[in-house]
């Protein structure tokens, strides 16, 4: 008995194929580049090509034997229901703009950035790559089958081929070569091989469509499939149009595949079925050869979708109607069999194999073409660069054969075949997750000419993609995804910056919007008030570790980082902001802290502070605290000096990337001050914005000697414990009272719970967890141990509503405080032998002078021996030496001549503390009420 007409295995899957010609790149041959391809040649031939491969041939009868004809038209219905899905996603992306040379990968990278779409690309060129050894190793078993000299069994006389592994590798690499000849030349030579294939292919279903309706009812030899030296016979029949035959073969009937010995389920049935209906990307992967993409596509790929579901349903309908269930079951060439000339099946087999191996491989340098053009792997694609005059990428294209050519010696592929189907299905998913993010983004510039796709479409098709990739393999499907993941998390830290634009930044801004409108700040409430913090930095280069230390303090908070640029533009060129822009920006990701930066041009500090203070954020996301260096005599220290920009990779000391070339070297960010140069904010003015930024209501915090601030010795657990940490973690002082008014005793104000609530939001934040507050009582030693143990009980409880965890140390300060009493009787003895009898009658009360208590005019009675005693009573208190301090910043003075006392008295106070937050409240921040 001679052999069957070969059989190509079931699991060889479709081939996309993305046969683009790419723009020359070379200045002389621009006219070499013209688009001449179009709807019919460019997308509707490829795509048919790409679809029917050789399921129309060996497995129509397969599916319908195994499933009967109301579940494979069912089939068919769901899948192509998936693939019609992904069809509209593709016409929609190719409608919206011009498409360039990589099709589904260009597509991808454009919408969803270069992360994304060089992941994907990389993934589509191997899946080409492997589609293509598949499509050659099948059609090598295919040419053995029928013309091999058998191993065991008598060879026929058309059966003249030697048999074996290098046999076989040999003639794979014989059509392999070829398909690189046709592919080398060019795509002109490619267009007129399909077109000779298309003919081929048509000729051969319409003898196959005629046949059913001309054949005579005959009885057809089964393949053996019980061995070869085995001299048993199976045969089937060919009934024609019997209504028998229809009723036999309506219901499923799943049995032992014959060639692969595996039971057939419908989720088998359905993997085989559906690699039939991909392929749908080899049109819209011509885009670089089309007269008109948005035109083309849309129109060439939904009629070959249209004609391949037509078609496969009523060869379905016709192998039912006609053929008994045990020759569809047993036979899988059966159309050879009963066609009126045998040979030409075969012929048609061999044309759709062949046409699958080229579009693979085309497909597969084209975008290998495309990602070394784009350069996200910077030097290890450059050679995949190089094109001929014509524009043909030659270059990849003999890489592309190689990879190939390498393949085939594996020999077998049916192991890797399923995954190959997966990766085609995985940039499936991509394009419409691009297609949806694209709908989602509400980008104004997303207006595709094709409207006949929503939201709900896309997430359809990503949904039928991703079950269809578990359905044929789960492992596989694991391994693709987790391969992708692999690949974009390479990219992302790996590839350069894009100019394409991101996808996931219109995302974000969409989103963000729509929940700043809904951050009403007419309904925020004090249970869920959060820091929102102002950093004023003059030169970033002398407080780093300030930044850090504030990015733990916001917490969950909000942290702009400000900037005052000194300048009017009435005498500049243009606007010098947005060139700095990046380096803050890049100086952010460098310090890893997250926070916004907003820079502002004005004629002096204090108009710039007000400006940002004015402007800053959007609707309840404003500062609410002002954050200020402490203004005093010492010189900064360059933070910076020697570090390397992470993100960039450039010495922080080197010249600046945006520096233009004609203008004179200039590092990242101005070198901090010498101890000779003068600062551009007088004294005067550094209170006149503490007063401005409290009279706008929001809180200000002083932070000094924040240079002496080490976080990686303060917080790393590794750190031997030193003089900033005990057995728990470091120390946070918290000193409530304002001890530049020891008049007022009490522990309960704004200001003070403000302090509280900010060393606990500190303490709350993931590094400082370990961190153990001190909260310090001052107490005078006359007073009975009873009246000390109910003052700091009172206090306990305080914080027990508070839910703050503090230890309460108790502190004796009269000596201090008898300073200040002191002077406080001289100075009001003077007052008094100024004033009237009635003022001389109330010697107990406060000295007011125009309406105003005694402290914003106490600078003649808190003198610095006081100021002094004061400090020294903190640095006393100070075992072990705590990480941080908060202290009672007072409010300025109202009378603007006495703002440098004022300056002097809280630079006395806070003098050699190490770092320390001078901390002033104006706005309730806790609360007891659940």
């Amino acid at each position: 008995m001679s052999e069957k007409t070969p059989l190509l295995h079931y699991r060889l899957t479709s081939s996309d194929s993305p046969p683009t010609r790419v723009e020359s790149t070379h200045s002389g041959c621009k006219d070499k580049g013209v688009r001449k391809l179009g709807v019919v040649f460019g997308v509707v031939v490829p795509t048919l090509l790409s679809m029917f491969s050789v399921l129309v041939f060996l497995r129509i009868g397969f599916v319908v034997g195994q499933a009967g004809l109301y579940q494979s038209i069912a089939m068919f219905l769901v899948a192509y229901f998936i693939v019609t899905l992904t069809v509209l996603s593709i016409c929609a992306i190719s409608t919206n703009g011009a498409l360039d040379t990589g099709g589904a990968y260009y597509m991808i990278s454009r919408a969803l950035g270069p992360e994304f779409g060089g992941s994907i690309g990389i993934m589509f060129f191997f899946a080409n790559v492997c589609g293509s050894a598949l499509y050659v190793l099948g059609l090598v078993e295919a040419i053995m089958s029928t013309f091999g000299i058998p191993e065991e069994a008598v060879a026929g006389p058309h059966q003249v081929l030697p048999s074996g592994y290098w046999w076989s590798l040999l003639y794979g690499t014989a059509l392999l070569f070829l398909c690189f000849i046709v592919c080398l030349v060019g795509t002109h030579i490619y267009a007129k091989a399909i077109f000779i294939i298309v003919i081929i292919v048509a000729a051969v279903l319409a003898t196959i469509f005629i046949n059913f309706f001309i054949a005579r009812p005959i009885v057809v030899v089964l393949p053996n499939s019980s061995g070869l030296n085995s001299s048993s016979m199976s045969t089937a029949n060919y009934t024609g149009f019997q209504l028998h035959t229809l009723e036999g073969n309506l219901m499923p009937n799943y049995t032992v595949d014959y060639s692969t010995g595996a039971t057939m389920t419908f989720t088998t049935v359905f993997a085989v079925m559906f690699n039939g209906c991909t392929g749908i990307m080899a049109g819209s992967n011509m885009s670089g050869d089309l007269k008109n993409p948005s035109y083309s596509i849309p129109r060439g790929t939904l009629a070959a979708v249209l004609t391949t579901f037509i078609t496969y349903n009523l060869l379905s309908l016709l192998a039912a109607w006609s053929c008994d269930r045990h020759l569809l079951q047993k036979d899988y060439s059966f159309l050879g069999d009963i066609n009126i000339w045998p040979p030409l099946v075969t012929i048609g087999i061999y044309s759709s194999a062949m046409s699958a191996a080229m579009s693979n491989l085309i497909g597969a340098s084209r975008v290998l073409y495309a990602l070394s053009k784009d350069g996200l792997f910077g030097g290890v694609l450059a050679l995949a660069k190089k094109t001929s005059l014509s524009g043909n990428p030659w270059a990849s294209v003999l890489a592309s054969w190689l990879l190939v050519q390498v393949v085939l010696f594996a020999g077998k592929l049916n192991t890797i075949a399923s995954i190959v189907t997966i990766f085609f299905l995985l940039v499936y998913a991509a394009v419409n997750l691009a297609c949806l993010a694209l709908e989602w983004a509400s980008a104004p510039n997303f207006r595709p000419s094709f409207r006949c796709f929503t939201w709900h479409t896309c997430a359809l098709g990503i949904l039928g993609c991703l079950v269809m990739m578990f359905l044929i393999n789960a492992i596989h499907a694991f391994a693709s995804i987790a391969f992708m993941l692999l690949l974009l998390m390479l990219i992302h830290y790996l590839g350069p910056i894009s100019n394409w634009g991101y996808i996931s930044q219109a995302l974000i801004f969409h989103q963000v919007r729509k929940y700043l409108l809904m951050l009403d700040a007419r309904k925020d409430h004090v249970k869920f008030w959060r820091p929102q913090l102002l950093l004023m930095v003059a030169n970033p280069r002398s407080c780093t570790n300030l930044m850090t230390f504030i990015n733990d303090l916001k917490k969950s908070g909000l942290l702009v980082l400000g900037h005052v640029k000194l300048g009017l533009l009435d005498g500049l060129p243009f606007d010098p902001l947005p060139s700095c822009y990046d380096l803050w920006l890049s100086l952010v990701d460098h310090l890893n802290i997250k926070a916004f930066v907003n820079l502002t041009l004005s004629d002096s500090v204090r108009h710039g502070v007000q400006s940002l203070l004015f402007i800053t954020g959007f609707g309840g996301m404003r500062p609410n605290t002002l954050v200020l260096g402490f203004y005093d005599d010492c010189t900064p220290q360059d933070e910076l000096k020697g570090q390397i920009l992470l993100s960039a990779g450039h010495d922080l000391d080197a010249a600046s990337p945006n520096t233009a070339p004609r203008e004179p070297w200039s590092p990242f960010f101005p070198y901090v001050r010498c101890a000779e140069e003068l600062k551009d904010l007088p004294d005067h003015e550094y209170v006149s914005v503490i007063a401005d930024a409290v009279k706008m209501g929001k809180n200000v915090i002083l932070a000094r000697y924040f240079n002496q601030f080490n976080r990686v010795e303060v917080l790393e657990p590794g750190i031997k414990i030193g003089r900033y940490r005990g057995m728990n973690g470091p120390f946070v002082d918290v000193w409530p009272l304002n001890l530049l008014q020891p008049d007022s005793l009490g522990y309960v104000d704004t200001c003070s719970l403000f302090l509280l609530q900010l060393a606990c939001v500190l303490k709350e934040s993931r590094a400082w967890s370990q961190a153990r507050l001190r909260l310090f009582l001052c107490v005078e030693s006359d007073r009975s141990l009873k009246g000390k143990e109910e003052e700091a009980k009172k206090l306990g409880v305080m914080l027990k509503e508070l839910r703050i965890s503090a230890q309460v140390q108790m502190v004796e300060w009269d000596q201090v405080v008898a300073l200040h009493w002191q002077r406080r009787r001289e100075g009001c003895n003077l007052v008094e032998s100024a004033q009237n009898v009635e003022r001389r009658e109330r010697p107990d009360e406060e000295c007011q002078e125009d309406g105003f208590q005694t402290f914003p005019n106490n600078d003649d009675l808190l003198t610095d021996e006081y100021i002094c005693a004061v400090n020294e009573l903190i640095r006393r208190h100070a075992l072990p030496q705590p990480a941080v301090r908060f202290l009672y910043l007072p409010r300025p003075p109202a009378d603007t001549s006495r703002y440098r006392a004022y300056l002097h008295q809280v630079d006395v106070l806070s003098r050699d503390l190490g770092p320390t937050l001078l901390i002033h409240g104006v706005t309730p921040v806790v609360t007891t009420v659940l």
